[in-house]
């Protein structure tokens, strides 16, 4: 068993892990098991939840009084450094859940420090797009101002910036669909994670965007209850994506990470 281990640590890996095909309808299954993780671990589910909740409030709260476009990037920057770390935490509960544990808040937070450094890196990137969709918003409004108000020109701004919103938007989705999941399951590096999640976006592209739909939707409803709803939302999509990754991507090749036990792969 031991030199059969050390054959398979030593056999070369893909540069990206295979991904399955999916039927269009297997995102409502993620959302569906997403919920019953959520009803069987309430507090774990509701403190992380609560936490967002919070920390939403106080990014909207400083935009409004303080303003200015630095102060935002600033803040947001700081919530993109934070969201990876809440969002491996969810993943290790269904993780949890999956193998049969009681989720335990000590452990999902050590699944955090673990993998700091590849979240920092993630946040990294996340912010280069968010500047460079910043800076792209500004160019838009520069060479399609709306100063008359006219509704020919309203139209047109509102037209171009959604085109380019969509296409920065198209990229973080494609970058962090399973990216994370994989990192807190399997020993692999950030990039490697990255091009598995594109690449998997790219060949379920109908069931993706399915997924996508159903993820903006949630948020939207987190909007409209002033933040409130995202306490359930949030947990629930993190859920779900945990078992978005498990049903797509064949990460087999990687070894998981040590002194844990694993149930085996699905």
């Amino acid at each position: 068993m031991a030199e059969q281990k050390q054959a398979n640590e030593e056999a070369p890996r893909p540069y990206v892990a295979p991904c399955r095909i999916l039927e269009t309808r297997a995102p409502l299954g993620w959302l569906r098991q997403g919920w019953d993780d959520f009803l069987r671990a309430p507090t774990a589910s509701l403190t992380f939840g609560i936490t967002l909740v919070v920390l939403s409030w106080l990014l909207a709260w400083a935009a409004w009084t303080f303003g200015g476009f630095f102060v935002l990037i600033g803040l947001v920057s700081g919530f993109i450094f934070v969201g990876p770390v809440i969002a491996l935490a969810l993943y290790s509960v269904s993780c949890q859940l999956e193998q049969g544990r009681r989720p335990a808040l000590g452990y999902c937070l050590f699944e955090g420090r673990r993998n700091l450094a590849n979240e920092a890196l993630m946040g990294l990137v996340l912010m280069i797009v968010l500047l460079l969709w910043a800076r792209a918003a500004s160019m838009v409004h520069v060479f399609f101002p709306i100063a008359t108000g006219s509704l020919g020109d309203v139209a047109v701004f509102l037209a171009i910036g959604s085109a380019v919103g969509s296409i920065f938007a198209l990229i973080i989705f494609s970058a962090t669909a399973f990216s994370l999941p994989m990192i807190m399951d399997r020993q692999v590096d950030m990039i490697t994670a990255v091009i598995t999640s594109v690449n998997a976006v790219l060949r379920n592209k109908g069931t993706m965007a399915v997924w996508a739909g159903i993820i903006v939707f949630g948020l939207l409803i987190g909007f409209v209850t002033a933040f409130l709803a995202l306490a359930v939302v949030i947990p629930v999509i993190g859920y779900a994506t945990w078992h978005a990754y498990r049903d797509t991507i064949d990460a087999s090749a990687w070894p998981r990470h040590p002194n844990e036990a694993r149930t085996p792969s699905a």
